[in-house]
This record gives structure tokens, sequence and C-alpha cells, in this order.
């Protein structure tokens, strides 16, 4: 269900497949030691998710990653180092999710694509993000 990207030992991103969908409760795809949490949650009507606060808390945060939620369609990842050459490519479709964790990516859509993009903010594209 959950396939760990990788090139030369290091972990590129997270690929849950849809899978998951199947699973009951609570279900994290990530470890604690990431600086983006992604879970999935199904419970039967009646179950209660008892009131919380998050305590404020300063965190470092070096790298912005990203989580994809495709709802439709497939798009291509493609994958590549951080000198920004060319590394392989990876294909979601229908209820996958991508945890982009390092390195760079771009993609191309395959298939009329919906999906939800989430990363840490602030976030300013000036400061954040160099295109090639």
């Amino acid at each position: 269900m959950i396939k760990n990207i990788t090139y030369k030992k290091k972990t590129l991103a997270l690929i849950i497949k849809n899978k998951y969908l199947k699973k009951r409760g609570i279900n994290f795809f990530t470890n604690n030691n990431l600086s983006q949490q992604v879970a999935y949650l199904n419970h039967k009507k009646g179950h209660i998710i008892q009131p919380h606060l998050h305590k404020r808390r300063l965190k470092k945060i070096y790298d912005t990653s990203e989580v994809l939620i495709i709802l439709d369609g497939s798009l291509k990842v493609d994958f590549y180092s951080n000198k920004k050459k060319y590394l392989f490519s990876k294909i979601l479709s229908k209820n996958d999710i991508i945890i982009l964790l390092t390195s760079g990516h771009g993609f191309k859509i395959l298939k009329n694509c919906k999906f939800i993009e989430i990363k840490q903010g602030p976030y300013d594209v000036k400061k954040d993000k160099i295109k090639f």
C-alpha cells in the first residue's frame, strides 16, 4: 500500500496507492519524525473523536514537503535530483496520495485530473521555489 520512492538510499516521496480506502480506524502513512503528517481516518457513524487542542510549539522545518491527493484522473510525477537531473517517473491515479519529501519534481497531466495540494506555510513562491 505504501511505496517508498528512494534514490541513493534517500527517501524522496511516499506513494500511497488507493487500497488505503479499505482500512478502518486511524491509519497514519507517515512516521512521527517527518515534517508533514498524513493519515486516513475511517470511522462508523457515532464514533467520537475527543475534543482537543494542539499545543503551540516552535518547530524548525528546512524543506517544504507537499501532499497531493488525486481526486480524479491521472498524472505523471517526474523526479529530479537536487542538481536538476531527471531521475525517473511514477504514475498516480484516482484516490492515490503522494507525499513529496525532498528533491525536485514536476508533473504532467495524463488524464483530466483533479487533485488537492497541501504544503507547509507560510509560503513565498519567490523565496521557496526554484523553477528549472
